[in-house]
């Protein structure tokens, strides 16, 4: 029996090597998972936001309260994915769980692209693309990006569509591209562009490894590559976006930060050694020759450079236009990666370590997730005393705070008097050719369709009785159009800012809540 047990020993562990990979990945899934199951709200900036907007579309028709204040204005607008996939789940589950649901296919695609990549690059798996996982929480991630985020998961995945068809023929090629770009037209327009960029540099080199053999093919493969992205322009023309097109600032500071928000997280010094710790094992094995990237790879990296030097701040009259482009860079560079981990580097160290990196990641997640669902808790309790259907103006405190965890739970959290109580409130996306939410003309002088900042106390005491001086303000004469009004970043027990107008009603963790004479 001993013996058998011995020469049992290989077969075992040959068949626990095959399943070292599928298993790790199954693990690491559930991991970042995890803190998406358990927070049904999650803190990231602009999502509860975006969340308001969902309940608004999957509502609208049967609910007349919502009906007084919105309307739907479908439109050819390169960023409706979300409007598109939420609201029929919403149908089926609750708004909350139906965003759960989109946060998890983002991750997935996120976390699966690289790998795709990888096998269609390679022919094979590679442990190499895992490290997707400990990335995909990020400060692009924590700013509530997810339409953008979903799309680099989905570019992803066309990428590996074209890597994977290259050698079949060039019309198969087109009419999958052309599939892939008008899905990624809707997910963010910011996509299809790295998409393009992405085939781009893999054509690039395939032309150039091919350049031989491959002469006479030279111009069905351009047209390949071109057709499926013809059709971007007379979509972009028709949709109410290009009036955003004057909307562009390019900034030479923030480059920098803009790499940073790759692995930014919630302390410095913690995604500091993160960083360290990831860069420092890729120059030791770099050095060694365990680590290289395929040279189309090397083609994207330089492009891809020279496009985020390139790239503005603000296009249309999206902010941080550059700033989200090196996360989808450092996850399409993990496709590229070249697969041989034997040798020098460990395979067992290599799952270990990525293991620890990932949980340490979701753990810091988890924690101060955690930490800060007492905001949305406090501003839940604090949205049960308004009445439905109020009118709900939201401002700020005079003093900035520069607490970035606090802004990202807490700048859009009164938006969840629009998903519970049925309000109207001045800081829901509805800007005409960003948003297909539109407030009806009774109630349209109310809201920002600016995307603009909200007004500071010092400004709502200045214009409670006139207008903004040389240019009116949806505020201006705010006391007798709002019912309700939310003042944020403020301190515990802090005053009443104009107790002439304004009677407190509640007060969270940065945020007081008022009521107006017109609400009483």
């Amino acid at each position: 029996m001993f013996r058998a047990l011995i020469a049992f020993q290989p077969a075992l562990g040959h068949l626990v090597r095959g399943r070292v990979l599928p298993l790790t990945f199954a693990f690491l899934l559930l991991a970042v998972a995890t803190p998406i199951l358990f927070e049904p709200l999650p803190p990231l900036t602009d999502y509860v936001n975006h969340l308001a907007r969902m309940h608004v579309m999957t509502r609208l028709d049967v609910n007349p309260v919502l009906a007084e204040f919105y309307e739907i204005r479908w439109a050819i607008i390169p960023n409706l994915i979300m409007d598109m996939v939420v609201p029929p789940l919403a149908h089926s589950f609750s708004v909350l769980r139906a965003g759960q649901m989109f946060l998890l296919l983002m991750v997935l695609l996120l976390v699966t692209g690289p790998m795709a990549i990888h096998r269609a690059l390679w022919g094979r798996y590679s442990p190499w693309p895992l490290l997707a996982f400990p990335l995909v929480y990020n400060g692009i991630f924590l700013y509530g990006l997810v339409n953008y985020l979903l799309g680099t998961g989905v570019a992803l995945w066309g990428v590996a569509a074209w890597i994977g068809l290259r050698r079949q023929a060039p019309q198969v090629r087109a009419i999958v591209s052309a599939v892939v770009v008008l899905v990624l037209f809707f997910c963010h327009l910011f996509a299809v562009g790295l998409y393009g960029m992405t085939v781009m540099a893999f054509e690039i080199w395939w032309l150039w490894e091919n350049r031989e053999r491959r002469r006479g093919l030279l111009m069905a493969d351009l047209a390949a590559f071109a057709a499926p992205f013809l059709p971007v322009l007379p979509l972009i023309l028709a949709s109410p976006t290009m009036g955003l097109s004057h909307e562009m600032v390019w900034e030479s500071r923030g480059k920098l930060e803009g790499v940073y928000l790759a692995v930014e997280l919630y302390r410095d010094n913690i995604d500091l050694l993160f960083a360290g710790i990831v860069i420092g094992a890729g120059l030791w094995l770099a050095k060694r020759g365990a680590l290289g990237l395929h040279p189309a790879g090397w083609v994207l990296l330089a492009l891809g450079t020279v496009v985020f030097l390139l790239m503005p701040r603000q296009l249309f009259g999206s902010w941080i236009a550059d700033q989200r482009l090196p996360v989808a860079l450092f996850f399409l560079l993990l496709g590229f990666l070249v697969p041989d981990l034997r040798g020098l580097f460990s395979r067992r160290a290599f799952y270990l370590c990525l293991c620890g990196l990932t949980l340490a990641r979701v753990a810091e997640v988890g924690i101060n997730w955690r930490e800060l669902a007492a905001i949305t808790d406090d501003m839940t309790l604090a949205v049960s005393n308004i009445p439905r259907g109020s009118l709900v103006l939201v401002a700020e405190a005079d003093a900035s705070t520069t607490d970035t965890a606090l802004v990202q739970a807490l700048s859009h959290a009164p938006l969840i008097a629009v998903i519970s109580r049925d309000a109207l409130v001045s800081t829901i996306f509805s800007v005409p050719g960003k948003q297909v939410l539109n407030i009806r003309r009774t109630h349209a002088d109310l809201v920002d369709r600016e995307d603009g900042s909200p007004p500071t106390v010092s400004q709502l005491v200045a214009t409670a009785d006139r207008a903004t001086p040389g240019n009116p303000r949806f505020w201006d004469f705010w006391p007798g159009h709002y019912d309700f009004v939310f003042v944020l970043y403020t301190e515990p027990n802090a005053a009443n800012p104009d107790p002439d107008n304004l009677e407190f009603v509640a007060e969270g963790r940065g945020f007081q809540l008022y009521q107006t004479a017109r609400g009483d």
